[in-house]
């Protein structure tokens, strides 16, 4: 196993602190080595064993990185954008070109919150701990992006058994509107640990619509936690496309705090190889009169393994609550694996909420109906995917932006079947 003890020397390498905030990342870094990686004893990775993972696939994990290199940006023709870059968690360059500059603020990251809470999730104390990079934006009052903004995320090809810890904050202020594409492209051959601590807030009628995608498949081990905070007709909907890492958990709280807020997940993925991935939330409605809707997609092939855990937590005060959540899997192989744990905890009585889980293998009677009208049984199988995962994307509305993405799950599917 790994002995992934962490010196409190490494704060000091990291930068010179306030005493409040030494004292807030040595006390994160202590709750961090007393626990180590989580590993199934924590119900919240009982189907990822992350410290099992570590230890097979690295033989160390370096906390120190240099500057970030400069790096050669492709960037998306297919539609106008406002861009942001990050490279290896370092905010470097942006280009707001089609909106208001003095509606928009966007620095480093620096963190304000010295909570001394130990987490639950050794990875978010991690993060305290050792964070040194990272960004903040916010949309003043009153303003819509008239553009997407695409936030380029790049991993240079000088990465290796590094580990990075990046914090970011967004903060859309009341009556704003952000479309944002979150953009992974990563050069390393290479692995690599992304750690990611992520803080969204949405003021009152705020909205936020986000698509997190994958340019191509590599061989990071990327970890997110996001707490997002909804206040009242507030709407955040997102769009995930996660495939394409070696490991990827995307850790999502939701925290509906004001009336009449309003939450929509739907993800869609192709898992293939011996990749391993897991989307885990918690909606949280703790106002009445708030809607949730989940909708998550796998596909998965050869030994690959995908997870969801959902759960739905209503407040007693949160009556007329309306929350949904289902989970689908299709299953092309014997050895590939899918889990999935949806629990609801209600303490109001005037819901609607519903939850489910299927899985299984693609219905041969429609592979037989494609075969019989011409089709090939490579070619009816990779249609009933197809179609089965761009429902998801069919909700994008944007014609130019569901082309691409549709694009994108087009050359992963080619890629791994």
């Amino acid at each position: 196993m790994l002995n992934f003890k962490i010196s409190s020397d490494e704060i000091d390498k990291i930068g010179n602190f306030t005493k409040e905030e030494k004292n807030f990342r040595l006390k994160n870094l202590e709750y961090f080595n007393d626990t180590g990686f989580p590993n199934k004893k924590n119900e919240d990775w009982k189907f990822s064993d992350l410290n099992a993972i570590v230890s097979k696939n690295f033989n160390k994990l370096d906390i120190q990185f240099g500057k970030s290199k400069k790096q050669k940006v492709d960037f998306i023709k297919d539609f106008e954008h406002n861009y942001i870059v990050i490279i290896n968690g370092e905010l470097t360059i942006s280009d707001f070109r089609y909106e208001e500059k003095d509606k928009i603020t966007l620095k480093s990251f620096i963190n304000d919150n010295y909570s001394n809470r130990k987490e639950n999730n050794p990875l978010i104390n991690l993060n305290h701990a050792l964070s040194d990079k990272g960004y903040f934006l916010e949309v003043k009052e009153n303003y819509k992006f008239k553009k997407i903004l695409v936030i380029y995320y790049l991993f240079t090809n000088d990465l290796d058994e590094n580990i990075l810890n990046t914090r970011n904050k967004i903060k859309i202020r009341k009556n704003s509107e952000l479309h944002l594409l979150e953009y992974v492209v990563n050069d390393s051959k290479k692995i690599f640990f992304n750690n990611v601590h992520e803080d969204i807030v949405l003021e009152n009628s705020a909205i936020l619509k986000n698509i997190y995608l994958q340019n191509s498949k590599s061989s990071g081990y990327f970890h997110k936690y996001s707490i997002n905070k909804l206040f009242t007709e507030s709407n955040y909907t997102s769009f995930i496309f996660p495939a394409g890492l070696k490991f990827n958990k995307l850790d999502l709280e939701f925290n509906l705090e004001g009336e009449r807020s309003e939450c929509n997940l739907q993800s869609a993925s192709f898992i293939n190889n011996n990749e391993h991935q897991e989307i885990k939330t918690r909606v949280n409605h703790f106002s009445p009169n708030c809607r949730s809707h989940q909708n998550v997609k796998n596909v998965l092939n050869d030994e690959s393994k995908g997870v969801y855990q959902g759960k739905i937590f209503v407040k007693d005060v949160a009556q007329k609550t309306d929350a949904y959540q289902l989970s689908k899997a299709i299953l092309l192989s014997e050895k590939c694996e899918f889990d999935s744990k949806p629990e609801l905890e209600i303490y109001a009585d005037d819901v609607k909420c519903s939850h489910g889980s299927t899985s299984g293998n693609l219905d041969k009677d429609s592979i037989y109906y494609l075969m019989t009208r011409g089709l090939s049984q490579q070619e009816s199988t990779k249609l009933l995917i197809d179609a089965f995962l761009n429902e998801v994307a069919d909700s994008i509305k944007s014609n130019s932006i569901r082309n691409f993405i549709k694009t994108k799950l087009e050359t992963q599917l080619q890629d791994g079947y």
